[in-house]
């Protein structure tokens, strides 16, 4: 049977100030339509309902997941200890997952995409479930690129001579690094190349088995996790996450398997990485503002402007973000979106913690 395992643990730090270590973006309406997380379990329905959602996240999200998911069964809320980064997580979900369902299909999503044309969205992941029945196949999905973008990895498939533009899976031939800008420009000339969405698909005891060879240390780390499933006592989950490696599943086990696919997908996508991305996705309004809240621009244009609730004037302002929250402003170029992370390390490093 097919489930959706959701990862939905971090905390967001290129959202700040909105986004926070209590409540991270995940968590937050961004776009005035839902949560990104209710939105990510509202996509699935139709081939995932909510019942066969599992959502890894942190222990001290779990009310708030509860909260925002009724419909996902408490006992497919999985709270990690520890934040470890991807492969931890996963390596729990599976366990879990082979215990319940040994013939089980996972497909794994970040809680935090946004994503248009749902119907394109699930004709692709029913092409990569299928694949995912192939042996010890791992499977991912590509994403078309639209420009050559410096901020997403990507990956290199090999093309079929007989492709006669269906919808298909292809081998992976490498994953790379995010690339500068003359990287990007000849990947997309290459045409051979797609964005790495981050979203994948197997068989819970492929996934598994793809560990116990790549990342030994992790598999030994949850072997008594894997036994207990869903009995699994808190002190041995502790225990699982603090002496399992902290690495991703794209370096720990996708860039070093054989058979590894990718689906093609030409559904919009986007990862909301940070302001510059919701400045990208929202109406904009004749001088191509986004505003939100009570906002008064003067001879500015191009920026992003969220104010709680206070008033917030731009006089001769342009290409900016202005995020206001009850007790902090961020204030920085668009084009400087990503360096928001870099204020949190430095807040973290000098002891502001409350303002993370």
């Amino acid at each position: 049977m097919d489930y959706a395992v959701i990862m939905a643990g971090g905390i967001g730090t290129r959202f700040w100030p909105a986004s926070r270590k209590e409540k991270p973006k995940q968590f937050l309406d961004v776009f005035g339509d839902g949560t990104l997380i209710q939105n990510t379990v509202a996509r699935l329905q139709g081939i995932i309902p909510p019942e066969r959602c599992l959502i890894v996240t942190h222990d001290r999200y779990v009310e708030q997941t509860q909260k925002q998911l009724p419909a996902v069964p408490e006992e497919n809320i999985l709270a990690e200890p520890i934040s470890r980064n991807t492969a931890p997580c996963i390596a729990y979900a599976a366990a879990v997952l082979a215990d319940r369902d040994p013939d089980a299909t996972m497909v794994v999503l970040p809680a935090d995409h946004v994503i248009g044309n749902v119907q394109a969205f699930h004709d692709t992941l029913e092409v990569a479930l299928d694949t995912a029945q192939k042996p010890d196949a791992l499977v991912t999905i590509g994403i078309e690129p639209t420009y050559p973008a410096t901020g997403y990895g990507y990956i290199q498939y090999d093309g079929d001579e007989n492709d006669n533009g269906s919808l298909q899976a292809h081998p992976v031939r490498t994953f790379a690094e995010k690339p500068d800008e003359s990287t990007a420009e000849r990947f997309i000339d290459s045409g051979d190349f797609l964005w790495n969405s981050g979203m994948f698909i197997w068989r819970a005891d492929t996934i598994l088995n793809q560990v116990e060879t790549h990342l030994p240390d992790a598999h030994k780390a949850f072997a008594p996790v894997r036994e207990a499933g869903d009995d699994v006592a808190p002190d041995t989950l502790e225990e699982a996450f603090k002496t399992s490696p902290r690495i991703s599943i794209d370096y720990g086990v996708m860039e070093q398997a054989e058979a590894v696919f990718v689906v093609p997908g030409s559904f919009d996508w986007n990862d909301v990485g940070d302001w510059r991305a919701v400045y990208d996705l929202s109406e904009k309004n004749d001088h191509g503002n986004v505003i939100e809240g009570d906002v008064i621009m003067q001879d500015s244009s191009r920026c992003y402007v969220q104010s709680d609730d206070r008033l917030i004037v731009l006089v001769g302002m342009h290409d900016s973000v202005v995020v206001d929250t009850d007790d902090a402003v961020l204030v920085c170029n668009r084009e400087s979106a990503q360096q928001v992370k870099q204020v949190v390390e430095y807040l973290h490093a000098h002891q502001f913690d409350e303002y993370v």
